[in-house]
């Protein structure tokens, strides 16, 4: 057995421990403490092992990621109403990375071990050190996330913060240009009732988290970046079209 196969399965053994350690902790708070509802997991059934990216809104540094990894789990295992009983930790995939900002995941030895399960950590190209700055994306970094995608799925967030309707980040979009991955959306909500905003603590039991897989997109990689990005923006519900609806609907219950 060559010397890089014996490191890959390593790695693959470490990172089953790492989730399985994980998944046993966080269970418990997203399908028993809290009430999850997963929309249109059958669309995983029929992705490739390989050069997939899951682009998503956000609401907490790691509770959406985590939520992501039991979903993708238990889909495995063939289950895609719900989690059920977590029996899918015992053999889950490992062909998974997430892009997070290397400042969030150092904070305390929870966000470390977390980091080794799968994080592309990147630098913002937004802010850096609690200040605004402005600078253009670290070609390593997009080096690295080529990397995963040449062999795993990589779950990504466009607009890189929690604020909601955030612009997205052009990034994002010469990634898809640059790889031309299937690009699958991923909508989420209730998580930022749930969790405080790193989503490592309860804010309010109870809450009802919802997860709603799309189908893939249909993307012209020719295409500008602009246009890409504003198609990704809009299958996440992000786009200044689903802002104004969530004003109107604001407004509406306002007037009642």
């Amino acid at each position: 057995m060559s010397t890089f196969t014996e490191r890959v399965k390593t790695l693959n053994l470490g990172r089953r421990v790492i989730y399985f350690v994980l998944g046993f902790f966080t269970y418990p708070g997203i399908a028993l403490v809290n009430r999850l509802r997963v929309n249109g997991a059958e669309h995983l059934k029929q992705l490739p092992k390989r050069n997939v990216l899951f682009v998503s809104n956000h609401q907490t540094y790691f509770a959406d990621v985590i939520t992501f990894l039991h979903i993708f789990f238990a889909a495995k295992w063939g289950k895609y109403k719900g989690l059920g009983i977590p029996y899918y930790l015992l053999n889950p995939m490992t062909n998974i990375y997430f892009v997070a900002a290397a400042e969030t995941m150092k904070d305390t030895w929870l966000t470390r071990l977390f980091a080794k399960a799968g994080a592309i950590t990147v630098k913002r190209t937004w802010r850096a050190e609690g200040k605004e700055v402005q600078r253009g994306l670290d070609p390593a970094d997009t080096r690295k996330i080529a990397r995963a995608l040449d062999t795993s799925w990589v779950i990504t967030f466009p607009q890189g913060t929690t604020k909601p309707f955030a612009p997205g980040r052009k990034g994002t979009a010469y990634i898809i240009k640059q790889n031309q991955p299937i690009v699958v959306p991923i909508v989420i909500n209730g998580f930022w009732r749930a969790f405080n905003k790193k989503g490592l603590k309860f804010k309010k039991k109870g809450s009802f988290l919802s997860v709603t897989i799309k189908e893939p997109l249909e993307i012209d990689y020719n295409a500008p970046v602009e246009t890409i990005l504003d198609q990704v923006m809009d299958s996440i519900e992000q786009s200044k079209k689903y802002m104004l609806k969530g004003k109107h609907h604001l407004m509406s219950i306002v007037d009642k």
